[in-house]
């Protein structure tokens, strides 16, 4: 890997949100391999933009609670909470950093409470993603990781062991999503180029996306729609493409997956390869796009060009089924605009229950955004900081129901905040 080194601030800035509690003191880790963009002090600036006109507000949304460090010292890439669980259920989420996957909960009474810390067997992994899901036949708690050996573990949290070992992919894997309903179905995107679709139950995987028109670098981020007939994926190569699963063949691969054998099977299983998107386009970012999700039928990302942007396909009045692959168009619907965050993998978190995102910069500031589903140009946004919190924020995730934001840092930090009471999200 880079040694590359980015800079993480000098001073702490004034605390828009101060904390009220004294933690150990740390030593910051500047020190990252996936941070370097590569043009971020030359690159055009954007023209005929909408921004958003973000709503003043008295006071942040949430409260500082309290923040760790883990041991190892390393820049922790991912977070994810568990939001399978259910209502009365334990919080619960993970980061993924160094070569551990951790896993916390969140007291209602505050604080967080080490659960458990699975450690790879080989020194030299580091994790960049981590995803949840289930055993179908069991229903314990199941967590994929992935990072730079390109190796995908599934690990069973309740034993802490590996119970899934995927190679596929040649190079190193940068994002792991479960699929929203048959959580047998996880999606992985990788340096090499491709996004793979795995079924963890039979452990085959079903399909590659990618070559003759899929990505021309790294895939970076990918996500599936709520209806998961979708995916969308943005990668190095500055394009966001969407794919269709919602196929004879997609459906036949998959449900043969759920049958298939290979202790009884003298053929491997036919794994289908989908060279062609159903739609792409270069045309929303001009760097790397290290961040999308869906939100509805519209999509946001980002690029390291200081907005997160909310966009669809074609033009508004537009099904998904009326826009032809040949069709690069795309509508802008608006931006979320930020500060000092120019450097590549830094993600955002989005809630879409309760409509809120979140995105953390190098200074450790995180910004957070109300959506107004009747005006999305309308969201309110407010900060988040700390005097302490100094180190790059790489990834935010929020509990199901929006009380909990988690965010995690290069100086191996895991910092939690508590959504105010009054605060209507």
């Amino acid at each position: 890997m880079s040694s590359d080194k980015v800079k993480n601030g000098n001073e702490a800035e004034e605390s828009e949100e101060s904390c009220g509690d004294e933690s150990a003191s740390y030593t910051t880790n500047s020190t990252t391999s996936r941070s370097k963009s590569p043009s971020s002090s030359t690159r055009s600036k954007r023209r005929g933009r909408r921004s958003t006109k973000s709503k003043p507000k008295s006071r942040p949304a949430y409260k500082y609670d309290t923040h760790v460090k883990e041991n190892h010292g390393a820049n922790i890439f991912g977070v994810s909470f568990n939001t399978l669980l259910g209502k009365e259920e334990p919080q619960v989420f993970a980061t993924a950093g160094s070569n551990r996957v951790t896993v916390y909960e969140c007291p209602r009474q505050g604080g967080m409470q080490l659960l458990h810390c699975y450690a790879d067997p080989d020194p030299d992994e580091v994790f960049y993603t981590c995803a949840w899901s289930y055993d179908l036949k069991t229903s314990a708690p199941l967590l994929a990781a992935a990072g730079y050996r390109g190796v995908i573990r599934v690990i069973d949290v309740e034993q802490n062991e590996a119970v899934g070992n995927y190679i596929g992919h040649g190079q190193a894997i940068n994002e792991l999503k479960f699929h929203p309903h048959k959580l047998q179905l996880l999606l992985s995107g990788s340096k090499d180029h491709a996004i793979r679709l795995w079924n963890i139950q039979s452990h085959v995987c079903i399909a590659i996306l990618g070559g003759v028109e899929g990505h021309r670098d790294e895939v970076l981020s990918i996500d599936f729609n709520m209806r998961g007939d979708r995916i969308v994926s943005s990668g190095m190569d500055h394009s966001l493409k969407l794919w269709c699963l919602n196929t004879p063949e997609f459906h036949k691969k998959i449900e043969l997956s759920n049958t298939f054998s290979q202790e009884k099977s003298t053929l491997p299983f036919p794994t289908v390869t989908k060279h062609f998107p159903d739609f792409s386009t270069r045309d929303i970012h001009r760097n790397y796009v290290d961040c999308v999700q869906w939100f509805g039928n519209f999509v946001l990302s980002k690029s390291c060009e200081n907005a997160i942007v909310c966009w669809k396909p074609g033009q508004l009045h537009q099904s998904f089924e009326q826009v032809k692959p040949s069709d690069s168009s795309c509508t802008i619907i608006a931006e979320f605009e930020y500060d000092e965050c120019e450097i590549w993998f830094v993600r955002f978190g989005f809630n879409p229950w309760q409509k809120v995102i979140a995105l953390g910069n190098q200074q450790g500031k995180v910004y957070v955004w109300e959506l107004d589903p009747s005006d999305p140009e309308g969201a309110h946004m407010t900060t988040l900081h700390n005097p302490r919190s100094v180190a790059t924020v790489r990834q935010i995730a929020f509990s199901r129901d929006a009380s909990v934001l988690v965010y995690v840092c290069d100086d191996a930090t895991v910092w939690r905040w508590n959504r105010r009471q009054a605060a209507a999200i």
